[in-house]
């Protein structure tokens, strides 16, 4: 007979095994759970042998309140930002996090951070599909071990004043290399394969912010031991600091296809518009390729459509490594891709279409399929039209449809095939002569 003890942990034991956690890579479980580990113990070794006051007590307390209140103020754009973030996503922690590393001893600095994290975890981040518990866990382990980063920054730094310009200088400094380090390492063990500068390490964007909310920090920690009512002086700049980064997310997400990350079919033909009319003014021309993907549907239908959004990603990234800063990249929808080649003649803009279709067919992509096994798509080919203004058409349209006439006459005659207007045959031949050799 099982009892409802027996019951009750047979569900506990099953919500465990069911946990996201065990999804995540190895190696990635691994280092979080080093981290977890390193961060106890030494919260352990500094509870035993660094003594806390009444004043320090009283001055956590303070700005876990500071923190709770900011965050309150600020939930529902931290929510919408963080709804629409890919890692690595800045929240505005450091601000009362510095302060509190260098101000109180790093056991309390621990629990500061971890009452931050537990609010921001129950208030503004519950209930979204891309924050799990682990991840709310491995941020707040990351920024507490960033904390004793910087209260070892200003101890080794040697000044006795805590709110002096060395301390307050090294502390910063030691804050952002450190939490760039352990928030860059854990990204790279929960996708090694994926691992770039970028995705590591953040945009430039997302340094600035991360530097703007340490300096900030600092002018917190510089303020609030001689005149804390001046701290709350740094709400209204951070709620508009939230604010303009959400007002931002939200233009790259109107602008932007969230697939591959290029331009959407509205923002690239409003761009390609401006361009007929720079092109009209300045008696100039560019070039224009449709790119459609040969039997894209079989992907889909074999491997499933994660697989094939794999597939439309290193398209994507490959167009964009083909093309240059001033040229358009964008997707139409589908399998489709279009590009425009600002300045370009017609020569030119067919021996891009050629790298990018030989570059396509040497793309190797590995995914998984429905089953979750591991799949290697290799060998795929890809349809390119080709079309120049003005020689092809007046406007965009024009142009564009030419562009298109010129894909599906590649396709009638084999597909992987690089075609434009009936003129194009001889300078296709010196197009490809030229990336062959």
């Amino acid at each position: 007979m099982i009892t409802s003890e027996e019951h009750a942990g047979h569900r506990s034991a099953l919500t465990v095994a069911t946990w996201e956690l065990w999804k995540r890579p190895k190696h990635w479980i691994a280092y979080t759970g080093l981290s977890v580990v390193t961060m106890l113990a030494l919260t352990g070794v500094f509870a035993a042998s660094i003594s806390i006051t009444s004043s320090q007590v009283l001055l956590c307390f303070l700005l876990a309140g500071l923190a709770i209140a900011h965050t309150e103020a600020t939930r529902r754009i931290e929510r919408q930002r963080r709804s629409m973030s890919v890692t690595p996503h800045i929240n505005m922690t450091s601000v009362w996090v510095l302060p509190g590393a260098i101000l109180l001893p790093p056991q309390l600095a621990a629990l500061l951070v971890t009452v931050i994290y537990l609010h921001l975890g129950y208030r503004s981040w519950a209930g979204l599909r891309t924050v799990n518990p682990h991840r709310t866990v491995a941020n707040a382990t990351s920024m507490t071990l960033t904390a004793f980063a910087a209260w070892a920054a200003v101890h080794f730094a040697g000044s006795e004043d805590p709110t002096s310009v060395t301390s307050i200088c090294a502390a910063s400094l030691a804050f952002f290399l450190m939490n760039a380090v352990f928030t860059g390492t854990g990204l790279y063990f929960a996708a090694p394969k994926k691992a770039s500068t970028q995705t590591l390490l953040g945009s430039w964007d997302d340094n600035i912010l991360e530097a703007s909310t340490v300096c900030i920090g600092g002018l917190v920690l510089a303020v609030l031991p001689h005149q804390p009512v001046l701290v709350l002086l740094v709400f209204l700049p951070l709620y508009l600091l939230q604010r303009s980064v959400l007002i931002k997310q939200l233009e790259e997400l109107a602008t932007t296809d969230q697939k591959t990350q290029l331009l959407n079919a509205t923002t690239w033909q409003q761009g390609a518009v401006r361009e007929v009319a720079r092109a009209e003014r300045e008696n100039g021309q560019f070039g224009a390729l449709m790119i459609d993907l040969d039997h894209f549907k079989n992907i889909n239908d074999t491997y499933g459509h994660l697989a094939g959004d794999d597939v439309l990603k290193g398209v994507a990234a490959l167009v964009k490594a083909e093309t240059r800063a001033q040229d358009l990249a964008g997707r139409f929808g589908g399998e489709e891709f279009v590009v425009l080649l600002t300045s370009s003649s017609k020569q030119e803009a067919v021996a891009v279409a050629e790298r990018i279709r030989q570059r396509i067919s040497e793309m190797v992509i590995k995914t998984r399929d429905n089953e979750g096994n591991s799949v290697i798509i290799e060998q795929r080919t890809a349809s390119v039209g080709v079309a120049t203004y003005p020689l092809d058409g007046r406007s965009i349209d024009d142009v564009m449809a030419s562009a298109d006439a010129s894909v599906y006459a590649a396709k009638r005659n084999g597909r992987n095939k690089v075609v434009s207007s009936p003129d194009l045959g001889k300078v296709t031949e010196e197009a490809r002569e030229a990336v062959a050799a």
